[in-house]
Order: C-alpha cells, then sequence, then structure tokens
C-alpha cells in the first residue's frame, strides 16, 4: 500500500509532520481530515528516498527471534494498533527500541517492504525465520477483514499461552536433568577419590575378594584410565539421535519413543494437543480458511505423530468429511521398528557396559542385556497402539462442527490440556525427588556392600591373627 507524507495542522494551530498509508492521495487526505487536522501539505513517499533516508544497517544475527521477545514485540504492536498508530509509524517506534539481533533486522526489512508499496502481510512473509506461517496468515486475515489491532491482541495473547506452555514444559524436561548430572558427579567422585584408597588397602592384605568388589574396583580403574571417553557416549547419542531426525522413518520413530515415555510422554502428548487445538483455533476465529488453517497448524505442531494425523485430517476435509472422525483414526500409531530400536537400546544397551569394565563378566552382561531387550519390547508393544488423541478431544470437536463454534471448543481443549500440563508437571517434579533418592541410595548402597565384604574378611583375618 502506497505511503504518504503530509504536514497538517490540529484544532491548537499546531503543526504535525507524519506519514499515512493509503491507496490514493484523496483516500489519505480523507482520512487525516477525519482525525482532526487539516493538510496543508501532502506527497507520494517516494521509495528512493525512503531507501536514502531509512535504510539501516543490520545487526549480524543467526536464527530466528526469541519466543520471549516476540510476545512483547506483538503486545507492544497490538496496543499501538489498538491507540490508532498507522502501522508504519508503530514498526519504527519498535524498530528503534528493539536490541540488535534477529527481530530489529527483520523490522528494518519489514519497514522497507511496507514503504515500498507492501502490505504488512507481504513484508512480515518475506521474513520467514521470525515471522512464521501462523503470523503472517493470521495478519493476512485481520487485514481482509479490516480487524488488524482485534487480531493483533489476539495473537499476542496466543503468543504468550504458548510460550507460557513451552517454558512448563522445558522446565519439566530440564529439572530430571539436572539431577541425573548431579547423581553422576557423586558416583564419579566417588568411583576416582573413594575407591583407589580401598583398592590399595585390600591389595597391601592380599584379601580375596568378591566378584560385586573386582567389579567395582576394575569400573573405578576404567574411569580414572578412559575419563575422556565417558563424555563422548551423550556426544554420540545425541548426534546418533540428530542424524535419524533427518529422516521421516527415523524422525517418527523418536517421537513416537518420545511419546510412550511414562509421564514425560504424557506431557509431550498433552503440551502438543493443546499448542495445536490452540493454533488452529486462533487461526479459525481470525477467519482463516480452515485447510489452510490445519495446513499451518501441521506444519507447526513440532511432531511427527501429530503431523501425520493433521494430514488425514486435510485429506478427509478435501473429500468433504468432517474433523472429528479422521482425527480419531489418525491418531493411533502403527508399530515402528525404530521406535522399538529406542526402547530396546534404553534398556538392553546399557548392561553391555560390563563388557568394557570387565569381559569376564560376560554372563552378568548377556542376562542384564536379555532382561532390559525383554523389558523393553514389552514396554513398547503394550503401550503401541494407544491413541495420542484423547475421546474427550474427539467429541469435542465434534460438537464444535455441528453447532459452528469450531473455534470456541478448540479454546476449551486446549485450556483444559494446558492446566493437565501444569498438573503433571507438578507431580512429576514432586515424584522425582523421592525417586531420585532411591536410585543415589541404591547405588550408594552398592558401593557400600561391595567394598564392605572385603572389609570383614580382613577385620576377620587381624582379629584372629591376634
Amino acid at each position: 500500500m502506497p505511503t504518504f507524507e503530509f504536514e497538517a495542522m490540529d484544532a491548537q494551530g499546531q503543526e504535525i509532520r507524519d506519514v499515512i498509508e493509503a491507496q490514493t492521495q484523496d483516500e489519505a487526505q480523507a482520512t487525516i481530515r477525519s482525525m482532526g487536522f487539516f493538510v496543508t501539505k501532502i506527497a507520494l513517499q517516494k521509495q528512493a528516498r525512503g531507501e536514502a533516508k531509512g535504510k539501516k544497517k543490520k545487526s549480524f544475527a543467526m536464527g530466528g527471534a526469541g519466543g520471549k521477545k516476540m510476545v512483547t514485540f506483538t503486545r507492544q504492536l497490538s496496543i499501538l494498533q489498538d491507540a490508532g498508530m498507522p502501522i508504519l509509524r508503530s514498526l519504527k517506534i519498535l524498530e528503534g527500541q528493539a536490541k540488535p539481533g534477529a527481530l530489529k533486522n527483520a523490522l528494518i526489512d519489514v519497514c522497507d517492504e511496507i514503504e515500498g508499496g507492501a502490505t504488512l502481510s507481504e513484508a512480515m512473509g518475506k521474513v520467514p525465520k521470525v515471522f512464521d506461517r501462523l503470523y503472517v496468515n493470521m495478519v493476512k486475515a485481520g487485514e481482509a477483514g479490516g480487524s488488524l489491532e482485534v487480531i493483533l491482541r489476539r495473537l499476542a495473547e496466543f503468543k504468550e499461552r504458548t510460550q507460557a506452555l513451552k517454558n512448563k514444559v522445558i522446565g519439566a524436561m530440564i529439572y530430571p536433568v539436572l539431577v541425573v548430572l548431579f547423581t553422576i558427579l557423586i558416583v564419579s567422585f566417588i568411583m576416582v577419590f573413594i575407591i583407589p584408597t580401598f583398592k590399595d588397602m585390600f591389595e597391601k592384605f592380599e584379601l580375596k575378594l568378591p566378584d560385586i568388589t573386582v567389579f567395582l574396583i576394575e569400573m573405578s580403574n576404567k574411569i580414572v584410565k578412559l575419563w575422556f571417553l565417558f563424555p563422548l557416549i551423550p556426544i554420540a547419542m545425541v548426534l546418533f539421535v540428530m542424524l535419524a531426525n533427518k529422516f521421516k522413518a527415523g524422525r517418527m520413530g523418536w517421537h513416537l519413543f518420545l511419546l510412550k515415555v511414562p509421564v514425560l510422554g504424557k506431557i509431550i502428548e498433552k503440551a502438543n494437543m493443546a499448542r495445536t487445538t490452540r493454533t488452529l483455533g486462533a487461526l479459525i476465529s481470525s477467519g482463516v480458511p480452515i485447510l489452510e488453517g490445519l495446513t499451518i497448524t501441521r506444519e507447526t505442531s513440532g511432531n511427527a505423530m501429530f503431523e501425520k494425523m493433521y494430514s488425514k485430517v486435510i485429506d478427509a476435509i478435501r473429500e468433504g468429511e468432517s474433523i472429528a472422525r479422521p482425527m480419531k483414526s489418525g491418531s493411533t500409531p502403527n508399530f515402528h521398528p525404530m521406535a522399538l530400536f529406542y526402547w530396546v537400546a534404553l534398556l538392553g544397551l546399557p548392561p553391555l557396559g560390563i563388557l568394557v569394565v570387565k569381559v569376564e563378566f560376560w554372563l552378568y552382561a548377556a542376562i542384564g542385556s536379555t532382561i532390559g531387550t525383554i523389558l523393553g519390547s514389552m514396554i513398547y508393544l503394550l503401550r503401541m497402539r494407544s491413541r495420542v488423541v484423547e475421546d474427550l478431544v474427539i467429541n469435542m470437536v465434534d460438537v464444535g462442527e455441528e453447532t459452528g463454534e469450531l473455534d470456541t471448543m478448540l479454546y476449551k481443549v486446549a485450556d483444559y490440556y494446558e492446566e493437565e500440563v501444569a498438573t503433571l508437571t507438578d507431580g512429576m517434579m514432586k515424584l522425582i525427588e523421592p525417586l531420585m533418592i532411591i536410585v543415589l541410595g541404591g547405588i550408594v548402597g552398592f558401593i557400600v556392600i561391595a567394598l564392605f565384604m572385603p572389609l570383614i574378611d580382613m577385620i576377620t583375618q587381624l582379629t584372629g591373627s591376634k
């Protein structure tokens, strides 16, 4: 849309200089007069002059803008639009106060595009790393309906809710990792500094050590000698998962594995359900066509299983069917070999580490690996066919379609699942502490038993010699 520079006088005789967007100069003058100003000068803003004056130097930035920055930007933009400020001026104000980074660079580009005659949605669409398809399409719907300020307010609320949900899930996942790392540090300290002291003492008395003590001492020796290899194990695991996720089958297998992890899988599942239903509800309520809304929801779901489900819904809609039925059938996972592999690897491979400690303990390694493989297979096969969408969602979507209030029902589903995620994360936090105490107690108990068995023999020898 063309931009016009104008000079005008207000009711008090004060001179005003500003810019305004309009299809024609007459339309621009009429808009300015409706604001209570008397136009003294107006002219089309030239692209060349806009480039010479407005082109700003960008800073180096990688990736997109952070979630918190986008929430703040969207909220501020909606407030400025509610106040009736021209969109270009609003963007320039926000660009001026933004810190160097991806968002500031994007706003510079968006301002340049608008000055060149592009609409806000067209300008934002040219910066996909910062403004995704959901953002652009909601803005486009707001422009078409003449309710941009309402859409921006709704978009700001959507961003705030999704960011809060994301923070909740990330917090729930970080806490167990920190607890595990703390446990590893404690055990590593015992293995590196405590066990060698006992080893020297046992060798001095030439004691015959039980297998459990031999295993503990050999493990300590390996950790001391090959300590630099142990950090490579988690790095190799992460690289393997990242490489597997480059392929469709590998990505589906990994996501199915995560969805079936006890407690954590439920949190991921419900968080995805909350985010996707809120996304679809926001798009539909903004006037985005249902097929376009479903496509955007599928692309922003972030989970291969949910992408598959929404693909089935899209195909069904194209054939004239409703959303509820294909959502129910598409949310049931099929057997996936990669998901089974991850479960077997999680429980079946760790016992093979016994062979690294001492090859003579191959029998223990074989028994442990077999039990882990069977257990991992059973967990996956028993949970394999459980749907990722509950009947509650199916029924509410069905009612929403029948009553013509699908967006309202989707919002209610999202609200319900966000509360469920909050309850699950709080419950998991409370469960982790006693669980980790039990695990740490078991490890320390194993070490104490392994060390005190030969100590008892040593004390017996000393008392017997007297």
